[in-house]
């Protein structure tokens, strides 16, 4: 899965570490996820393009770069809530819009409920916000709504994806790449992953 980037980054698997850990509160776990989006996004963007500027420092010219790419964040609702202030905090420009996805719990099928974009795409990039890719169903209907609304380039941030649904990701999005803090490779009946960190929403808002 060459379009699949799993971070070494030490920083990143501590945090990972205390993330999954169950005795993690929710006040924690909402710093955790925070901490390791903004590292992650980091990673993201790294291929992004810049232009030439020139800076006027307190002692003369520098030749600098600024962005020529400008960013849009797309948090999918509601875990993917916690990740856009990590986002901000390394891209405070980027734009935030929401999609509202919920997991029909019969089928495992994604169920659009809310879509908050433009008449058309406004930014160059779109980072998708989603702490877990289990199934992969939310992942590829949230692509697809951008993909149809016009985006141009288009990544993924997680924080852990099971293997099926990475695979499942990758096969029906070839050219969005994904950026995750680990990989798991399994999934139970009701679809969670194992052993992943629970319902992350819950988690995430005291709600479990």
């Amino acid at each position: 899965m060459p379009q699949v980037y799993i971070s070494t980054h030490p920083l990143v698997q501590h945090k990972l570490a205390l993330l999954r850990d169950e005795r993690t509160d929710p006040k924690k776990f909402r710093e955790l996820v925070r901490e390791i989006a903004t590292l992650l996004v980091y990673e993201a963007t790294a291929d992004l393009v810049t232009k030439p500027a020139a800076i006027l420092t307190p002692l003369g010219r520098a030749e600098g770069k600024r962005l020529a790419e400008t960013i849009g964040l797309v948090p999918v609702l509601r875990a993917g809530l916690g990740m856009v202030e990590g986002a901000w905090q390394m891209i405070p420009g980027a734009e935030v819009w929401h999609i509202g996805l919920s997991r029909d719990e019969r089928t495992l099928q994604p169920v659009a409920y809310y879509s908050r974009l433009p008449v058309s795409p406004t930014v160059d990039v779109c980072l998708v916000l989603d702490p877990m890719l289990a199934t992969g169903g939310s992942a590829i209907a949230a692509t697809n709504v951008l993909k149809e609304w016009g985006a141009r380039r288009i990544k993924f941030v997680g924080i852990i994806g099971a293997r099926p649904g990475v695979e499942r990701f990758t096969h029906a999005h070839p050219d969005v790449p994904l950026y995750l803090a680990g990989l798991d490779e399994e999934l139970n009946e009701a679809g969670f992953i194992l052993p992943g960190l629970g319902d992350a929403g819950d988690r995430m808002f005291g709600t479990g």
